[in-house]
């Protein structure tokens, strides 16, 4: 009996497609229109290439900011901000639960003294950033606008992104603070705010990644990401907004594994349900149902047994982001199953990107792939299964109930022990893991972080303390108390609050005050 392959998502693999296997209405399909299958630009990469990023940040601010220099001098077109979990989680470093964490995954902002570092030598206007921060990303982005402000910049061109995305932090990250729907009421006031005065700013980055990272399928990281999508949509029409307007800030976050085609497949499918499930919801304006995306590399696909051979799956993955149509993307250094990134592998990452850029004939005409009995098929078979999950979870009452009834927990649990099960038996094959190992010590550099960090930033703390005016401080902090209270937008206070010299930390205790905390 011949045997029977699967995709990660346990989609079968025939031996061979043929035109039976694609419907007729799919030849039909052009890039730049609904529903976008093909991609959400007519030239795509002919008229602009994706823009290349490499997410950096650790230490402290000064020297991420130095990373940030050496980044952009090799050819880095956006800057992706990794903080570290004290920052993610509304502590300020020289809280005692921020003990050991300091600057370990990221970068310590306490303050918009902190910020302005950060950004030293770099001109807002001038640069696209994308803040990988989501329970605290109302204070992040109040600290880049409040800096944006003493810059001189003009607000309406500041590009960039935050990832803003909490709903998938209660399914599969854990850097939450506050109850679900408080959280939302936050988000929405970052879509209000952010479309009368940053109007080219990406609100949200709705994000599939750590959905993967967590064990999830490739199906499920659709599935889920858009329900989640459908969320925040449903949340912001209930606040009175316009699906037109604050449509068009939405943008998607997706991880990029090493199985080429389904990865391939499931970018296509993601932007042709997004397109119609906007459309469903109210959308009417075509740049409010497209799906732009940013991509970074798998993660948890990474290997500290033969780091190097991460080098290839990182290209793997880099044509499976750039065939499939992203707008965005960063790979990841072959030595991050050791530690952050070195230098040289940092490097290496965006050479990965440059050479299929300028090297690959991958970005020479748009979706080439299309009319590829297996994609076309691929891409039809993913949508099919994950509206199935879809229609699940909007059976429960939607992502919020599905989160807090465990569904989407327990869907992507089942999916992580049932994949690393066929690691273990070998039914799946990772080279230089469970075949193909070597006997031969690895000698590759790790990128380590001093501990002392934390005393720095607690120094950096009390100086910017002993320099503020503490009366000041009180009554912008009790503001933003009353305006919680009242239910209004929180974030002009929140920015007034930063330009005072209020920390990070004091303004989510703020907030905890009223909310509390989800446990």
């Amino acid at each position: 009996m011949p045997k029977k392959v699967t995709t990660d998502s346990a989609i079968e693999i025939k031996e061979v497609y043929t035109a039976a296997d694609v419907p007729s209405s799919t030849q039909i399909e052009m890039p730049g229109q609904f529903p976008f299958t093909r991609g959400v630009q007519e030239d795509m990469y002919r008229g602009k290439l994706w823009t290349m990023r490499q997410y950096a940040g650790f230490s402290t601010a000064e020297e991420s900011n130095k990373r940030y220099h050496y980044l952009l001098s090799q050819g880095v077109m956006g800057l992706s901000v990794a903080f570290d979990l004290p920052t993610q989680i509304g502590y300020d470093s020289d809280h005692a639960l921020a003990e050991g964490e300091v600057g370990k995954v990221g970068v310590a902002i306490d303050s918009i003294e902190d910020m302005h570092t950060l950004f030293k030598g770099i001109k807002l206007e001038e640069v696209s950033t994308s803040m990988t921060i989501n329970a605290t990303a109302y204070i992040l982005l109040s600290f880049y606008v409040a800096l944006a402000k003493q810059q001189g910049a003009d607000l309406n061109k500041i590009t960039g992104t935050i990832q803003n995305d909490i709903l998938k932090e209660y399914a599969a990250r854990g850097t939450y603070i506050y109850p679900p729907q408080p959280s939302m009421r936050i988000i929405t006031d970052i879509f209000e705010w952010c479309s009368k005065e940053l109007p080219k700013w990406n609100t949200i980055s709705i994000s599939g990644y750590h959905i993967r990272e967590a064990g999830s399928t490739a199906v499920q990281e659709i599935a889920f990401t858009l329900s989640n999508g459908k969320a925040y949509v449903q949340a912001a029409l209930e606040k009175g907004l316009d699906i037109n307007v604050f449509g068009r800030r939405l943008s998607f976050f997706f991880n990029a594994h090493n199985n080429l085609f389904e990865e391939i497949a499931k970018f296509r499918a993601a932007r042709r349900m997004w397109a119609s499930i906007m459309k469903e919801l109210g959308a009417t304006d075509p740049r409010a149902m497209m799906l732009r995306f940013h991509t970074q590399t798998g993660g948890s696909t990474l290997t500290a047994q033969q780091p190097q051979n991460n080098i290839a799956r990182v290209t793997v993955q880099t044509l499976a982001a750039v065939l499939g149509g992203t707008q965005s993307l960063h790979t990841n250094g072959f030595d991050e199953a050791l530690s952050l990134p070195t230098e040289e592998a940092a490097r290496i990452a965006l050479r990965t990107q440059q050479i299929v850029a300028f090297e690959s004939g991958a970005a020479d005409t748009v979706d080439p792939l299309a009319g590829s009995y297996y994609i076309e098929s691929l891409t039809n078979e993913i949508e099919q299964k994950a509206y199935e999950l879809i229609a699940t979870i909007d059976a429960m009452g939607g992502s919020v109930s599905a989160i807090e009834e465990g569904f989407i927990q327990d869907a992507i649990a089942r999916s992580s022990y049932d994949y690393q099960r066929k690691i273990e038996n070998g039914e799946k094959i990772i080279v230089g893991v469970n075949k193909f190992q070597t006997t031969e010590k690895d000698t590759t550099p790790v990128f380590k972080i001093d501990d002392s960090i934390r005393q720095i930033q607690t120094q950096k703390l009390a100086s910017l303390r002993n320099n503020r005016n503490p009366a000041k401080c009180d009554q912008v902090l009790q503001g933003l108390s009353d305006k919680v209270t009242a239910g209004e937008n929180i974030m002009p206070t929140v920015i007034e609050a930063v330009e005072q010299k209020c920390t990070l930390g004091e303004i989510a205790d703020t907030l905890r005050e009223i909310y509390g905390e989800y446990k």
